[in-house]
């Protein structure tokens, strides 16, 4: 049996990553670093970011046009999605008129967002056909919203994840090999108050990090051995992460050239 087992290389199927953070952070920007981007923007907000951009999809039948095109003869090698929050809007939207529902709510006891879910995975279908077929790396961007965990067995806290239903959420998650939070590097700061009473204050000089392994503060993974966080600063080529990548997944992803050039 042993010699049947095949020796791992550093060849790299196309990459699916998930990306989320507070809006305004970079996550557009960090898109537009990787080799041969195209965004398909879902949300009007990507104007100022040198990219190739396909037509603000504002229907679920635009997102699948939008697929369905890039199925033809193109030099794109990276499909850059923004945002998967955005998106759930159009996929709920479409779920209601087929099924000729008022809202997502109105089928009763969350049969909506199971009945959507279909929806999801033809999208999903689409992504993993770009992969397959055009040899491209799915890169879905999105919000970051606080929730309340409640585990069994201790305390309540709070926890950063991604803006969707918990449905969309699980589905996401699961499909991606990174999921990626980028936030701003924050320093807690004890001060004396006086009488014996202290105050506690966050600070942050606007240097952003990705968080890469999953901590009860907030979601991540990474199917390859990245650093649990990875320094990024204010640097808009986002070099450091790429190089990681590089070297995490033994030369089988490539670092885009402009990221080995950090601009001032």
């Amino acid at each position: 049996m042993l010699n049947m087992v095949r020796k791992s290389n550093s060849v790299v199927n196309p990459l699916k990553i998930v990306i989320y953070g507070v809006g305004g952070i970079g996550k557009t920007t960090l898109g537009a670093t990787f080799s041969g981007a195209i965004l398909l923007p879902i949300e009007d907000g990507a104007s100022a970011i040198d990219m190739n951009t396909l037509p603000l999809a504002t229907s679920y039948q635009s997102i699948i046009d939008a697929i369905t095109a890039l199925h033809g003869e193109h030099p794109y090698k990276t499909l850059v999605v923004d945002s998967l929050d955005w998106a759930e809007k159009l996929v709920w939207d479409e779920t209601c008129r087929v099924a000729e529902k008022p809202s997502i709510e109105a089928f009763g006891y969350g049969k909506g967002y199971l009945e959507a879910e279909k929806y999801w995975r033809v999208i999903l279908g689409g992504f993993d056909s770009l992969r397959a077929n055009k040899k491209m790396d799915i890169l879905l961007l999105a919000h970051s919203e606080v929730k309340k965990v409640e585990p069994p067995d201790s305390d309540a806290f709070d926890r950063y994840q991604l803006r969707l239903h918990k449905r969309a959420f699980g589905l996401w998650t699961e499909y991606a090999d990174l999921v990626l939070f980028l936030t701003y590097k924050i320093s807690i700061r004890k001060e004396d108050k006086g009488f014996g009473s202290d105050r506690v204050r966050a600070t942050g000089s606007g240097d952003r990090v990705i968080h890469t392994s999953e901590r009860p503060a907030w979601d991540a993974k990474s199917r390859w051995p990245l650093p649990d966080e990875i320094f990024i600063g204010r640097d808009k080529t986002f070099a450091a992460f790429h190089k990681e990548l590089e070297r995490a997944t033994g030369g089988g992803y490539m670092a885009p050239k402009v990221a080995e050039e950090k601009k001032a």
